[in-house]
Parts: C-alpha cells; structure tokens; sequence
C-alpha cells in the first residue's frame, strides 16, 4: 500500500486504502490534471482550511463589528450618567440663582418626567432578572432591611435630633423611606462593586415601593401632616410600576424596539431628573435661602453619609460576612435613594415646601454617592482615611 501512496500523491499519515475507496480515481485525476496538482490531498485539504479560515474570520468580523456598536452605544450611557452629577449641581445652581430657569414646571408634569426615568429602568431589565431574587436571597435581604428598616429610623433620629421645622420635617422623613435610586447601579459599576446585585435591589426596593413607602409614611408623619396611603399608593403605581412593567415588556417582547430608544434614555433620565430637582427648588427659593432652609443642609448630608456607612458596616457584621464588592453595593443602594419619587408625592400630599428635602437629597446623594464610588473604584477603602488626610511623611528621627 505504502509503495502506491506516492504515485496517487497522498501523504503517509493519510495512509489507507485510498484506491479501494471510490473517489480514488479523483484524487489520481486531480494530481495530473485538476487545479490541486502537485499534491492532491496535502493541497486540497490546504483550501479547505482557507475557506473555513476566511469563513470564521468573516464570521468572527460581523460579531467584533455589533460588540463594537454595542460598546460604542454603552459607552454613550456611561457617559451620560457620568455627567449626572455635574448636572444636577447646575440644576441647584440655576433654580437657586434664577428661579425662572425652572418655575414654570408645574407640578402636573413631574409624573410624567418621572414615569421617563422608571421607563430607563424597565427597558434594562427582565423576568430572569426577578428570578434572580430567589437565588440571591441574602445580600437582597440585607439591602432590603437597610432600605426599608435602618434608613427610615435614621431619617426620624437626624430630623428630631437637628429639629428640623414643620415645613421641611414631613418631605425629610418621606425622603428616607422611598427605594434605592437608579443611579445606585452606576456607582456600583464605578465602586467595582456587585453591579447584578444593585439591579436586583434597586428593583425590588422600587416594585415594593407602592405598598411599603405609603406605610412607612402614614406610620412616622401621619401624626404630624396627614397622609392619604390609599391615593399615595395608586400614584405610585402610576408613575413607578406602570413605566417600568411597560419597559419590561418591550424588552421582553420587543427588542428592536428597545435597541433604537436605550441609548437615549439615559439622556431623558437626565433631563427629567434635572426638571424634578430644579422646580421645588426654584419656587421654594425664598424658604431655601431663608436661615430655616439653611438649616436643612447639614441634616441632609449628614443622613446620606451616615447612610452610606450603615450600608456598609451592616454587611459586613459576621452573621452576614458579605464580600467586599456586595458591602459597597448595599452601601450605594442605601445611601442613594429616588428622591425624585419622594420629591413628586411630597408636592401631591404634603405642599410644596416639603418637596424641598427631597430636592436637597438628590444633590447631595448624587454627589456624595459618585464621590464614594470613584474612592473605591480607584482602590482605595475606607481604612486609608486617615491615611490620605493625614500622610505619612517617611521621615525618621535618629538616635
């Protein structure tokens, strides 16, 4: 058999019986007279090869080409939420400095610019996403507990404590009891945190918003201003599950759909973010700036950074023994809430002067929050305090 192999042109390690197969006569046609002469197999099998190459290269070309626009697309969104609180800090500035910027947003329309920004949250998630809530049970228990629990009774404590006024103490106690804000996943991106598991909570907090913020606040101001729980409710339901049940569903059932409006929500979060913080501001100017709005500051940031640090400590107690990147992000889910949301059932319940707590909390969460995320994004924790506020010099005395 070994001594036919050169004659017909096949290579040793193809060694069978090649001219007992049928197609022996044309591989002897082709080393003479077809296109492969020279050496059949070795050369056929060669294009062979090449076409399959050029094949998966073409193959692979198409699939680099979409990973390319969808990362392009990805990159537009990060940069846009980026800008955020850069945005929002303009926002304060200009309705505080000239209140005409923003006074002629009625009321009437913060549901709608409100529904826009839940809309950006529904088209981004799907059924997978609440089933994830089973297998995740719990670090979404903790944020849970430190959304709905530990941050109400920190926001009762600092407002007695600082004796915040009747105007502004009703919208501050509603700011500490409405669900993570949206904006909580992108520091998790930034904070290297656990950016799956900011999705589930900021979510589930959101979905449980129509039943359990209308009951935390009817339990901790009903007493003091009185609140509609039933009409709360049903504005919830309007304004946060119906845009993100319908963002759901065309994510679900209509994705080219959602290919072409993705990229540019994150814009219309933006503008409608910036319309619901700049209105309260601008028409209660004249409450902000008097020396009881002035008093208001120090409380609403010191609620949102000692928020963010029960976030994180309450994860990292051993019952629970989170990993480092889930203690950032329950941290970021809890010191980042909707006050968007708390902003527009303050102005329909509770009177235009306690949508100003709310208004304050989305300047200083968004800044504080982004803040923290990109101190840990760069590797830094919260042991190397002291460390950046009061280096070491690396001198020694001798002796």
């Amino acid at each position: 058999m070994l001594s036919i192999l050169p004659f017909v042109g096949v290579k040793p390690y193809l060694s069978c019986d090649v001219l007992d197969l049928p197609w022996a006569g044309l591989l002897k046609y082709f080393k003479f007279n077809g296109p492969f002469a020279c050496s059949t197999t070795s050369s056929f099998g060669h294009n062979l090869r090449r076409l399959g190459a050029q094949r998966r290269e073409d193959i692979s070309f198409g699939l680099k080409k979409e990973q390319e626009q969808e990362q392009g697309k990805n990159s537009i969104s990060q940069i846009l939420n980026a800008m955020l609180p850069f945005v929002v800090a303009a926002t304060a500035v200009a309705a505080l400095s000239n209140p005409p910027t923003f006074t002629w947003v009625s009321k009437e329309m913060y549901a709608p610019a409100l529904g826009g920004i839940m809309l950006s949250i529904g088209i981004q998630l799907s059924v997978d996403d609440f089933a994830m809530v089973f297998k995740r049970p719990l670090p979404l228990s903790i944020g849970f507990i430190a959304q709905y629990m530990l941050k109400p009774a920190l926001g009762v404590l600092i407002a007695k404590s600082f004796g915040l006024p009747p105007m502004f103490y009703a919208g501050f106690i509603l700011t500490s009891c409405v669900a993570g804000a949206q904006l909580s996943s992108y520091a998790s991106f930034l904070s290297k945190g656990d950016v799956a598991l900011s999705i589930l909570l900021t979510s589930l907090t959101t979905v449980s918003s129509a039943i359990i913020t209308p009951l935390l606040t009817g339990l901790l101001i009903g007493s003091v201003v009185p609140v509609d729980v039933v009409a709360m409710s049903k504005s919830i339901l309007q304004v946060v599950l119906v845009p993100i049940t319908l963002g759901l569903a065309l994510n679900t059932y209509a994705k080219p759909i959602v290919k072409v409006i993705k990229p540019v929500m994150p814009f219309v979060a933006m503008v409608c973010t910036s319309l619901c913080i700049g209105s309260p501001l601008a028409i209660n100017r004249s409450q902000i700036m008097s020396p009881e709005g002035l008093q208001l500051v120090f409380p609403v940031f010191m609620f949102h950074a000692i928020a963010f640090a029960v976030g994180y400590w309450v994860s990292k107690i051993p019952i629970f023994r989170q990993k480092e990147n889930v203690c950032r992000t329950v941290s970021l889910c809890t010191g980042m809430q909707s006050s968007t949301i708390a902003g527009l059932l303050a102005s329909q319940f509770l009177g235009s002067s306690h949508a100003v707590p709310p208004a304050c909390s989305v300047v200083a969460m968004a800044i504080m929050g982004l803040c923290i995320a990109s101190f840990w994004g760069n590797g830094y924790r919260f042991g190397d305090v002291s460390n950046i506020l009061f280096p070491q010099t690396g001198t020694t005395v001798k002796a």
